[in-house]
């Protein structure tokens, strides 16, 4: 009987099997960019391990790109078929994967809470969850696992960091902005190149505006950051952003041509289309686009990924902003097109985005076009029933600012004060630091007080 790290039973036929499968884990947790070929490894290590087969079909789920759930499916019937002798914790992974497979996360994150009750030093399920919960905006569901699985764990077990660096963003995203940072820290201390530790720091000096100190935090450790996936990308976007809060706009294109969405870096070759790269630069374009910003040709690139991506609707945030490129190069017949494919997404009524995509992701990526096309009025009229329940598509309250300022703008031009007070009243209601003070915000704040 073999025992991974964490002392949880594998079913699997050798010590360097359980080695490969900790060395495959502890990438994943820390964001390496070589956690694929660990995978690989730990597969070549055991070919008829079950839960390896089951960890390569998490991987390729985590991409949230249609064009690789059969190798998905794949993985999951080999690991189905595997699992005759695995432990009911290891057939329970099988069965989230295949419920996750199906579209039914609903059901996936309740069989990893499930996990969790039985095992709460699973930090694969765990981990899972807290990614899963996010890109479903339910932090309140990240929170309270966090919270009732932390007490059971030592700073002793590998990735106690990474739990803490889970905590720190949940309640970064619930409002608790001390036990945020207090965790977040704490986690640094542990391993300074924690990326999901100096994120959730971030986010943190993000919400307060604390932009100089945000600055001197992520440039401090990104030496720290080598090895790391694109997440790296991310920290830079936030970097980014506190540069871009001070108008240091050359700064942030800098950061966009040479960082986060430097088109000639390895990881951007290798992913030219992953969702968080697309959310970090499509956002950051229309920021500084509505700060007066000539952005060049940049759009095209997003664009033209775009176009391969219709039809494809496994991450409800980034469509509108797959829509955004579409709309800001004029490809009004690929956004019909982008639009055609959410409703057919929607309609289908199957699993737990559908209605998402149908309730929120569609309306708002109508107002994107109506918006690109100067129809402001409309723009204002598609987002104002949709604002209050847009989290629902995931993404932190910093991601989906840019949705925010896409409704404020529309609102602005068509003249709608209304709208803005609205607009005003909830980011005023959520944001410690106040719209006059947050340059997506600050004339449209001065000019409503008068």
């Amino acid at each position: 009987m073999q025992r991974d790290a964490h002392n949880l039973v594998l079913t699997n036929s050798s010590v360097a099997a359980t080695r490969a499968f900790d060395h495959a884990l502890s990438g994943y947790l820390t964001y390496r960019a070589d956690t694929g070929g660990r995978v690989a490894a730990l597969l070549a290590a055991d070919p008829e391990f079950a839960l390896g087969h089951c960890f390569k079909g998490y991987m390729m789920m985590l991409g949230f790109k249609q064009a690789l759930v059969p190798v998905a499916r794949e993985a999951a019937a080999a690991a189905l078929n595997l699992a005759g002798m695995s432990t009911p914790r290891e057939k329970a992974h099988v069965a989230a994967l295949g419920t996750w497979i199906a579209g039914d996360l609903d059901r996936t994150l309740a069989i990893w809470e499930e996990i969790l009750d039985q095992h709460p030093h699973d930090v694969l399920a765990f981990r899972l969850h807290h990614f899963n919960a996010f890109w479903l905006g339910r932090a309140e569901a990240m929170q309270a696992t966090v919270e009732q699985v932390l007490p059971k764990w030592s700073p002793q077990l590998p990735g106690y960091g990474s739990l803490l660096a889970c905590r720190a963003f949940a309640h970064e995203e619930c409002g608790s902005y001390t036990v945020a940072e207090a965790a977040g820290r704490q986690a640094i201390e542990i391993d300074r190149g924690d990326v999901w530790a100096a994120h959730a720091v971030a986010h943190v000096m993000e919400m307060q505006g604390r932009r100089s100190e945000g600055i001197a935090w992520l440039t401090a450790l990104e030496p720290q950051w080598e090895g790391a996936n694109n997440l790296t990308h991310h920290l830079w976007w936030h970097l980014g952003l506190f540069h871009l809060e001070h108008g240091a706009f050359d700064k942030v294109l800098a950061l966009y041509d040479r960082q986060f969405r430097n088109l000639e870096s390895p990881l951007t070759l290798a992913q030219p289309d992953l969702y968080i790269d697309v959310q970090n630069a499509v956002s950051m374009l229309f920021r500084l686009e509505r700060q007066g910003v000539d952005v060049g040709e940049r759009w095209g690139e997003l664009a033209r990924h775009a176009e391969d991506r219709i039809g494809d609707c496994l991450s409800a945030f980034t469509l509108p902003h797959w829509m955004m490129a579409l709309a800001r190069c004029g490809r009004w017949d690929a956004a019909g097109r982008m639009l055609d494919g959410m409703r057919a997404a929607g309609a289908r009524n199957d699993g737990t985005l559908a209605p998402l995509i149908r309730d929120f992701a569609m309306p708002i990526s109508e107002a994107v076009v109506a918006h690109a096309k100067g129809d402001f009025a409309r723009s204002a009229d598609l987002m104002r029933p949709v604002i209050g329940g847009m989290y629902r598509l995931g993404g932190s309250h910093a991601q989906q600012d840019v949705l925010e300022q896409l409704y404020l703008d529309a609102a602005l031009k068509a003249g709608r004060r209304d709208d803005v007070r609205l607009l005003l009243e909830r980011v005023m209601g959520r944001y410690p630091a106040p719209p006059e003070r947050r340059i997506g915000y600050a004339d449209a704040a001065r000019g409503h007080a008068h």
